[in-house]
């Protein structure tokens, strides 16, 4: 009697596939399109393609997510719940249950015990075969129900009793997987390209690795380490799978870190050898904004603006990435390379994230060069009409001018009379392409603009090697003179009487205050709700206080009234979203509160912090949790008390939260690899590194064929 297979929530009797190649698959090469497999047509196909599967090689490198063991069948009455187990057992009685939901419950046993299985979606069909005395083998999760141990929608089989079907023999990989693609469908795929591998005499999936380097590191060869992940032997330690460090993990992890690493050295590489303006210039407009400026640079910033105007005076463009912390004085750094470029007779575009913070630059960059009657040229994607129009062809003609916007400075109609630099604020919110969209709206004729990239968020060294090998970097590691650590808080909700005490005296002595209500639920309504709910009680609680309120629903002019009230001192306490994370600069407050704070990550608290503590004033943070807290949220709030170094900060975010924190999920997908972990697999990232380095003096022909198996997209970057 044939094996019939269900997988979980399908309702027909068998997976509509062929369940062997067909006669002549095992002649489809590796390079061939994946409708070349058996039982793959278009709908299929379709579904793969939304999975990166265009080829039957791409099966190969669409790799197991996590792996299960049913080399085994468990008793059912040694079953106990949360645990995932393989069973056999006699349908006793079946019957369907109508309640706030209809389901079929068939009540399975062995001798040893019995649970129930469960299907919210079944057919007459499969209704009529779970009937009383059918064999049943089943895999599934096990949990708790109203009168007995369940399992719900269970991959089951019906097998012979007479001819018991064998167990499993090697663990059984879970794949990443899409709407209408089953896992059983993935698995006879895999099964099929696992046998074209042996026969790949094209060499379509060639080891790229050479010897020197994989030998040493104990790696094996390619086809052995995707044969072993895909069908791993029953004796493997799931430990060591479940924890990334098998040797045909590590095989694969380095060479998809490898990929990363190389298209970003291919990008420098590429855009090494274009050509673009020295920028020298004769130093008087620096003298001058320099003259102006209240304090004097730091040792970091005089030591980032001398490499800076290193690399504007080659002909080369600049690929230079500038990280500080919170409060170092990127913005000034950068004022001094945009000037270098207007004194040699060229524009200079800096590129924000969100109209908050380019606003800021607007503002800051008007104070500073508006004595020196140089022109700060604003364009955002609310200027629209006849503003719009006017702007644009200001920036088409004016060539010593420094231009401000977000995005929109790259959009199709936007003209630069003669943009020397691009400087590029909060990188990780955008992504390689955007930046390189930037630069190249700047072109003129074999000419193209320097790039700085600045960022607030800093990178731990070994994660910075991977995400931005295509820059160099210069690093402010220290603070103004007029900056003060702020003092750092950990207190629960229920002291909220004290908090608002405390904001009662901090304006009482003639501070200003935030309140900031952090994202409670995933929806940015419910978050503006919060936000004005608890501007209400505060403003009901403190009567003498002037309340603003700053949300991401407000009408743009309300927001900018309201943030340029608390800038002039109109109002006492801002209450507001995560809006005023980046981009608001008010020295008079030093107290800051975070409602919440146990929901958010280290970097994300450590730019609200920022907020204040920047002029000579004391000040304080204030950090409000709702008890209880998990261990993760704790270590995060003990990280945030016991330091304001950025550097470590981030260090510790990347180690708890993972790479997207950091980076962001455009950063060149460095946030959605395959299976390489750039937290678990820190330690490999320098061996990544030299790896790289030798294969680009080396192998330099295998380059781009292990960029284009791992990232097919990446080679167009800085191909123009």
């Amino acid at each position: 009697m044939p094996l019939q297979v269900h997988a979980p929530g399908e309702e027909h009797s068998r997976v509509a596939m062929a369940d062997e190649p067909a006669a002549d698959a095992m002649s489809v090469g590796l390079a061939a399109p994946v409708t070349s497999l058996a039982g793959v047509g278009p709908k299929l196909a379709e579904r793969l393609r939304r999975l990166g599967v265009r080829r039957v090689a791409d099966l190969l490198f669409h790799l197991p997510l996590r792996y299960q063991d049913r080399t085994r069948v468990v008793p059912i009455g040694s079953l106990r719940p949360d645990t995932e187990a393989s069973i056999q057992g006699t349908v006793e009685i079946a019957h369907v249950q109508f309640g706030r939901r209809r389901s079929l419950m068939v009540r399975l046993a062995d001798g040893t015990g019995a649970l129930y299985l469960r299907f919210f979606h079944f057919s007459r069909t499969q209704q009529a075969t779970l009937a009383r005395g059918a064999v049943l083998r089943c895999y599934g999760d096990v949990r708790r129900g109203p009168h007995s141990l369940e399992m719900v929608h269970p991959e089951y089989r019906i097998v012979d009793a007479a001819a018991p079907a064998p167990v499993e023999e090697t663990l059984t990989p879970i794949y990443p997987t899409t709407e209408g693609l089953h896992q059983l469908t993935l698995r006879k795929l895999t099964t099929q390209v696992l046998a074209l591998l042996a026969r790949d005499s094209g060499g379509t999936l060639s080891d790229l690795l050479p010897p020197s380097l994989r030998v040493p590191m104990g790696l094996p060869t390619l086809a052995t380490s995707l044969r072993f992940l895909h069908r791993p032997p029953s004796d493997t330690r799931m430990g060591d799978l479940e924890a990334g460090s098998h040797p045909a993990q590590r095989r694969l992890i380095v060479e998809e870190l490898l990929a990363h690493r190389l298209s970003l050295r291919v990008l420098r590489q590429r855009l090494g050898r274009r050509r673009a303006p020295p920028l020298q210039g004769d130093g008087r407009l620096r003298a001058a904004f320099a003259r102006r400026l209240p304090y004097a640079l730091t040792a970091a910033q005089q030591r980032a603006s001398e490499e800076i105007a290193r690399d504007l005076a080659a002909d080369r463009p600049m690929l230079r990435l500038l990280q500080g912390d919170v409060g170092s004085g990127k913005t000034v750094v950068a004022a001094l390379a945009a000037l270098t470029a207007l004194e040699c007779g060229y524009q200079a575009a800096i590129m924000a994230p969100t109209e908050l913070l380019a606003e800021q630059h607007q503002r800051n960059l008007g104070h500073w060069l508006g004595p020196l009657r140089l022109p700060v040229l604003w364009l955002s994607g609310k200027l629209k009409g006849r503003n719009r129009s006017e702007m644009l062809a200001r920036i088409a003609a004016e060539p010593r001018a420094v231009v401000v916007g977000t995005h929109a400075l790259f959009q199709h109609d936007v003209s630069f009379a003669r943009l020397g630099l691009a400087i590029i604020d909060e990188q990780h919110r955008f992504g390689v392409d955007q930046r390189l969209a930037l630069a190249d709206k700047g072109r003129q004729g074999a000419e193209h603009p320097h790039q700085l990239i600045m960022t607030a968020t800093p990178i731990p060294r070994t994660l910075a090697m991977t995400a931005y090998a295509d820059l160099d970097t210069s690093v402010l590691d220290e603070l103004p003179p007029n900056r003060q650590p702020v003092s750092t808080v950990v207190i629960a909700d229920t002291r909220r009487d004290q908090i608002v005490a405390r904001i009662a005296e901090a304006i009482r002595v003639g501070r200003q205050v935030y309140w900031v209500c952090t994202l409670i639920e995933e929806s940015e309504t419910l978050q503006c709700q919060t936000a004005t709910d608890t501007a209400a009680a505060l403003a009901a609680a403190l009567p003498e206080v002037r309340v603003g309120l700053v949300h991401g629903r407000m009408k743009d002019g309300e927001r900018d009234a309201a943030m340029s009230d608390f800038a002039n001192a109109r109002i006492d306490l801002l209450v507001a979203t995560t809006v005023v994370e980046v981009g608001v600069d008010v020295p008079n407050a030093s107290l800051m509160i975070v409602e919440n704070a146990e929901r958010l990550g280290l970097a994300q608290l450590h730019q609200l912090r920022g907020r204040v503590g920047r002029s000579g004033v004391k000040s304080d943070c204030v950090l409000l949790y709702q008890a209880p807290l998990s261990a993760l949220a704790r270590e995060r709030l003990a990280v945030m008390r016991e330091t304001a170094d950025g550097f470590l900060i981030a260090q510790r975010d990347l180690e708890l939260r993972g790479p997207g924190e950091l980076l962001g999920s455009r950063q060149a997908g460095l946030a959605q690899m395959r299976i390489a972990d750039l937290v678990r697999d820190n330690e490999l990232l320098p061996f990544v590194a030299r790896a790289a380095e030798q294969l680009l003096a080396e192998h330099p022909e295998r380059v781009d064929a292990i960029v284009r198996r791992w990232l097919p997209d990446a080679l167009h970057y800085g191909s123009g």
